[in-house]
């Protein structure tokens, strides 16, 4: 009885931690939902501000716009990295710590990181990884507005020189199932595409210089928050998928214990009847 006893109350626990990731996969789908929308909805506006960029890029060749000029020699260069806010999403995290770990240990000189996120602060430290600032206030499903402020941020550091190339690391969403660490370059602005079938026959106001100046800005902003939709999508996913996987243990699990349950049970009346039979041949 004893036995029995703890095979049902470690089921009943179990049970519990079953509810527990349903319940987070459940969270995690609807976050998904929101981020991915999200990215769908900005992409349209950025491929066509790109298009546009990339035409005044190749035909405004006096621009003073300093974040379109690199620097002689990069000597400073800062990863900003995009983890999640938590854990329990797999690898996700660490496989992209690993992965900003080469890319510094690469880099050597005076890189540092900037980190997005609430997630490994001691990681970070273990890992000798020089970080300047966190900036964990984002939350799971971020506006535009919650963006602003690291983007500011990434932009004083270019202008004061305390940064001569920023890099963006992240997890890039491939699937539901994959996400890829990659990096992206955000300052200086790299060079565009080349856009066939693009014609000059545009007419700007006040001129092609203010407008290239906005458009700059206008895509420094929209590439860092599509890379942190991007990473919180793939975050996202990736809890999605390990809370499946921790459901999908539990439903195992459970039945492997029922059915040792069954079986102490079938053998403790076996043992009674046993015992019954014993006692009345001895009568």
């Amino acid at each position: 009885m004893a036995n029995m006893r703890a095979i049902r109350t470690r089921i009943k626990s179990i049970e519990n931690t079953r509810q527990i990731t349903k319940s987070m996969k459940v969270v995690a789908a609807t976050k998904r939902r929101r981020t991915q929308t999200a990215v769908g909805n900005l992409k349209s506006f950025s491929d066509k501000s790109r298009f546009i960029l990339s035409h005044l890029m190749g035909n405004v060749s006096d621009s003073d716009n300093p974040f379109l000029k690199a620097r002689d020699e990069v000597k400073r260069r800062c990863y900003v990295i995009f983890v999640g806010n938590r854990g329990l999403c797999g690898v996700y995290n660490s496989a992209l710590l690993h992965y900003a770990e080469e890319q510094l240990a690469a880099d050597g000189g005076e890189s540092y990181a900037v980190v997005c996120g609430r997630w490994g602060k001691e990681s970070f430290e273990a890992a000798g990884i020089n970080v300047k600032r966190v900036f964990d206030d984002v939350s799971d499903t971020p506006t535009a507005q919650e963006c602003r402020a690291l983007t500011d941020y990434l932009k004083e550091l270019y202008l004061s020189g305390e940064a001569d190339e920023i890099v963006l690391l992240y997890q890039q969403f491939k699937s539901v199932l994959s996400q890829t660490p990659g990096r992206l370059t955000l300052l200086p602005v790299p060079p565009m595409e080349e856009q066939h079938g693009v014609t000059g026959d545009y007419i700007f106001e006040p001129d092609a210089s203010s407008v290239l100046n906005s458009l700059v800005e206008l895509y420094i902003s929209n590439t860092v928050y599509s890379v942190l939709l991007e990473a919180k999508t793939g975050e996202h996913s990736a809890r999605m998928t390990a809370m499946t996987a921790a459901t999908d243990n539990t439903e195992d699990l459970i039945s492997t214990l029922t059915l040792e349950l069954n079986h102490a049970r079938q053998a403790a009346i076996t043992t009674e009847i046993s015992e019954i039979v014993g006692g009345s041949a001895m009568m």
